[in-house]
């Protein structure tokens, strides 16, 4: 075996999760994180369809998951008052499994400390790359030097732009931006949530952590905006003036806003590549084909790259020329089909006009009498399943 040592960087889902499948074939990871501990907020991640529980079984985290799930149920669309107008199935939105994106990580966490080491509060600064190996600086630690480099750092992927070139050459934005975070459950939500939509602009509120908490989703159509993402105080004002006065509890969230131990803000984007490796650097989850955060299949695409690509390495005895491009023949079909299911999400989510989410809202309340109803639900199941994994421990076993 060759190529051991391993540095991912991205400490969320794809990055654990490779380091996991890495120790499973015999390979050293180090994973370097720019937050200075794991990031316990984001919104609730689903699993759906066999490829995604076989990932998670032959992980043994499965279990863990069921534990963490978060029991949603159906989605309320509600009126300026807060009265239901239409109600949307769990199934719709939810998976076979929903777990909060910090819950998640944390799993990821404990199933990987033992055997990996976690360097948190620091980020890769330049890459280069020789025969033998690639040399990597730090903003705060030393040099060192590692055999190959995976970029697990999400959709604004410093590992991308390190190897590749600038974002605006892969990011797609899909017009739509988006802020979460927790808050109390003032509605006393009991595993359930509300939305309420108008022109170009959704809020919505759901429990979380047994309803202990909730979770305040704001989006809203947007072009592209110049926002330096660590400005958390000028994302904050963009949110303020955007939806301040916007009805039902806009006002009240955006006061709560401002006391969020996890707020979050970004764009909603695609990331498109004509290939996810260079030399003996590789992208792995939302930095090599983020499917957006309303496609719903982020987490799931994550887990499965990782699986595969260390199952890829392990095969080819380290050998990362054979094994990245065996991990892109294996993925870019499964990639491309998930990534679908994001494309036009972002206009239903926000219509740009009043009469079309006044149309929209009318179509939510009759939906779930109209034959077809769970059309939506069954092609996130067959994007969600459309790879057969190979079973790279049984292969390692027999070679």
């Amino acid at each position: 075996m060759t190529n051991l040592k391993v540095l991912i960087s991205g400490a969320s889902v794809a990055g654990p999760a490779l380091a996991y499948w890495l120790h499973r074939h015999g390979f050293q990871a180090t994973i370097v994180e720019r937050a200075p501990a794991l990031r316990d907020g984001g919104y609730a991640v689903d699993f759906r369809g066999e490829a995604h529980l076989t990932v998670l079984r032959r992980m043994g985290i499965l279990a863990d998951l069921e534990r963490a799930r978060t029991g949603t149920g159906s989605m309320s669309y509600v009126n300026s008052a807060g009265k239901p107008q239409a109600k949307l199935p769990a199934d719709l939105f939810a998976g076979d499994i929903e777990v909060l994106r910090g819950d998640l990580a944390r799993i990821l966490y404990d199933a990987t400390k033992e055997h990996t080491e976690y360097v948190f509060g620091d980020s890769v600064t330049s890459l280069t790359e020789d025969a033998h190996g690639v040399h990597v600086s730090f903003e705060r630690g030393a040099p060192r030097r590692f055999d190959l480099v995976i970029g697990a750092d999400g959709l604004h992927s410093n590992t991308r732009r390190l190897t590749f070139g600038p974002e605006e050459q892969f990011v797609r934005h899909l017009g739509v931006n988006c802020a979460i975070f927790t808050t109390a459950n003032r509605l006393g939500l009991d595993h359930t949530g509300h939305a309420y939509r108008t022109a170009g602009r959704l809020v919505a509120m759901y429990s979380a952590r047994h309803n202990t908490q909730a979770k305040a989703v704001f989006y809203f159509a947007s072009p592209q905006l110049d926002l330096d993402r660590r400005d958390v105080a000028r994302q904050q004002a963009v949110l303020t003036e955007t939806f301040a006065g916007n009805g039902w509890e806009s006002d009240r969230l955006l006061h709560d806003m401002r006391y969020a131990p996890d707020f979050y803000f970004d764009s909603v984007g695609q990331v498109h590549m004509d290939t996810w490796s260079r030399g003996r650097v590789a992208l792995i989850g939302d930095a090599a084909h983020c499917p957006s955060s309303l496609s719903g299949m982020g987490s799931g695409l994550a887990l499965v790259g990782a699986y595969v690509l260390a199952g890829e390495l392990a095969a080819a005895h380290g050998d990362h020329r054979v094994a990245f491009g065996r991990y892109e023949q294996e993925m870019r079909e499964y990639a491309a089909g998930c990534q679908k299911m994001g494309d036009g999400v972002a206009k239903l989510m926000v219509p740009g006009n009043r009469l079309v989410a006044t149309l929209l809202n009318r179509y939510y309340k009759v939906m779930p009498y109209l034959p077809g109803k769970d059309m939506a639900a069954k092609i996130a199941r067959k994007a969600a399943e459309n790879i057969t994994l190979r079973d790279y421990c049984a292969l390692a076993r027999h070679a």
